[in-house]
């Protein structure tokens, strides 16, 4: 099958089969790579602000947390969607369009007047990253021809979402200490002029000749199905399991049942179902979600720990965190080495390993004592992971035609967002209902036992109000506690990342001409 392209056949890119990569290739690499960087700054530097929005723009609790949810509620609905948009209008055409669109909403956000007019803006943020995700990484699919220097701009490509996530913060406390509140945002606008202006320069435009029709009940089925589950599994964290969010939940799996059984018996259908028959790609996808759930979820109990039991500033933990998330984005550059020398399924399952021992180090964390040991546990996670997050996105995204690039980077990347919402949820669920089992609250007042008991941060804010020696006790009650479900959790995550490693080895082991049957075609 073809791919339509701008590139002719003596133009700068090469003629029509040259397998390698030209220098406005790697080029265009890195204006995508700056594109993917910003994005995930997005998604972890708005968390420092959120005090001075408060402070600012006096949003209600409600508003506040939709501030910061809306966002990834809205990236993962409309990933399905956009993927495979860009695969009918073309995909550079919609990362520009997107860029446009970010950067608008940044110019919106930073000078928001009220909260509902921030919520506007990240709504219009979400809608934007929905279509600068995937089309990146089908761009890449498209753009790199030969099998190892796509892995090689796939690392890169991951090396920049994982360098984006450790830098939010960072970036974000130093724009804080220096300016308002809004110029974390604005910080966004550089880049996405860049790519407006470069793009169509250094990226060929590249998309399905013959797509079929766009199917609009297929498109609004994959957002009722992810935007409820997300929603759903994002609040049950918030606020505990109850029936209108079980309501919410099931309504997500309803639409997907239907939307699988629509995309079954349709002639072109959105996502091609029957990929996941294929061991090694849905064995990818599933080894995305799981890999990034257990990074969320080690993230979500091991931020808590660093400032509520350790007892160091936000900044401070925000440090100690970062050769982990460095680690990430270097192995995830590494990757497209090391698969030069030792088979796919013993570099992904080795990762997963690595990842695993780095979990099961924080069993050994206490209330007292150096994060030294968390540093080397976080940081031997994120290598992991950063192996894992290469090689699944190459997998999925290698295993169709260019044309359907899209499409399948966006599986790759509702994975991805599936993976840290799961993450959140399902092992912070278990850290704080063993936290609210192990909390001494015989020495609180009766109206203070309720909010004391909703997280760490409120249970240390309620011991505030008690005499010095009862705080004591309380505090190291409730200390104990949460240290008590992250140790379940962490050796749950362990658990799960040796029996995923034990999963790749045996469904990727002489799967790789499964993969790579489809691009020779």
């Amino acid at each position: 099958m073809s791919v339509s392209t701008d590139r002719g056949i003596n133009d700068a890119y090469g003629a029509p089969g040259q397998s390698s990569a030209s220098r406005r290739d790697w080029l265009g690499l890195v204006v995508l790579a700056f594109a993917v960087l910003l994005i995930a700054v997005d998604g972890t530097v708005l968390d420092l602000a959120l005090p001075f929005i408060s402070a600012d723009l006096e949003p209600s609790s409600t508003q506040l947390l939709w501030i910061i949810d809306v966002y990834s509620f809205v990236l993962a609905g409309l990933l399905i969607t956009m993927g495979t948009l860009g695969d009918r209008i073309g995909r550079r055409r919609l990362l520009l369009l997107g860029a446009a669109g970010f950067g608008i909403a940044s110019l919106i956000a930073a000078w928001a007047p009220t909260p509902e007019m921030l919520i506007a803006a990240r709504v219009l943020q979400g809608i934007s990253g929905a279509t600068l995700m995937p089309a990146t990484l089908g761009l890449i699919r498209t753009i790199f021809v030969d099998p190892r220097q796509r892995t090689l701009a796939i690392g890169v490509w991951g090396a920049m979402a994982g360098g984006g996530t450790a830098a939010g913060p960072l970036i974000g406390g130093w724009l804080l200490e220096h300016f308002w509140w809004g110029s974390v945002f604005l910080i966004n606008i550089p880049v996405m002029l860049v790519l407006i202006a470069v793009g169509p320069i250094v990226i060929p435009e590249s998309k399905d000749p013959a797509p079929g029709r766009f199917d609009l009940l297929s498109a609004a089925l994959s957002m009722t199905t992810m935007l409820p589950l997300v929603y759903a599994v994002k609040e049950t964290v918030v606020h505990g399991v109850d029936p209108v969010l079980l309501g919410v939940g099931l309504v997500g799996v309803v639409s997907g049942v239907v939307f699988v059984r629509r995309q079954k018996s349709m002639k072109d259908p959105m996502i091609d179902i029957g990929l996941f028959a294929k061991p090694a790609f849905s064995t990818a996808v599933l080894t995305n979600l799981l890999s990034i759930f257990a990074l969320a979820g080690v993230l979500f109990f091991g931020s808590q720990y660093l400032q509520l039991v350790l007892g160091n500033t936000a900044f401070e933990s925000g440090v100690l965190m970062l050769p982990g998330m460095l680690m990430s984005a270097v192995t995830a550059l590494a990757a497209a080495w090391m698969v030069r020398r030792w088979a796919t399924s013993h570099v992904l399952g080795g990762g997963l390993a690595v990842a695993g021992v780095g979990a099961a180090l924080m069993l050994t964390l206490g209330v007292d004592g150096a994060p030294t040991m968390f540093v080397v546990g976080f940081g031997l996670a994120g290598a992991g992971v950063g192996i894992a997050l290469t090689l699944t996105s190459d997998l999925v995204v290698s295993a169709v035609e260019p044309e359907r690039a899209g499409a399948a980077s966006a599986v790759s990347e509702t994975a991805y967002e599936l993976g840290i919402a799961l993450g959140v949820a399902v092992l912070g669920s278990v850290v704080m209902a063993i936290f609210r089992n192990g909390l001494d609250t015989s020495m609180l007042p009766q109206e203070q036992i309720e909010p004391a008991q909703g997280t760490l941060g409120a249970a240390v804010a309620e011991a505030q109000h008690l005499p010095e020696a009862a705080r004591a006790v309380f505090l190291e009650s409730a200390q104990s506690a949460f240290v008590d479900g992250m140790h379940v959790a962490a050796g749950a995550t362990a658990v799960i990342l040796f029996t995923t490693a034990i999963l790749v080895l045996r469904m990727l082991r002489d799967r790789q001409g499964e993969l790579s049957s489809t691009t020779n075609e």
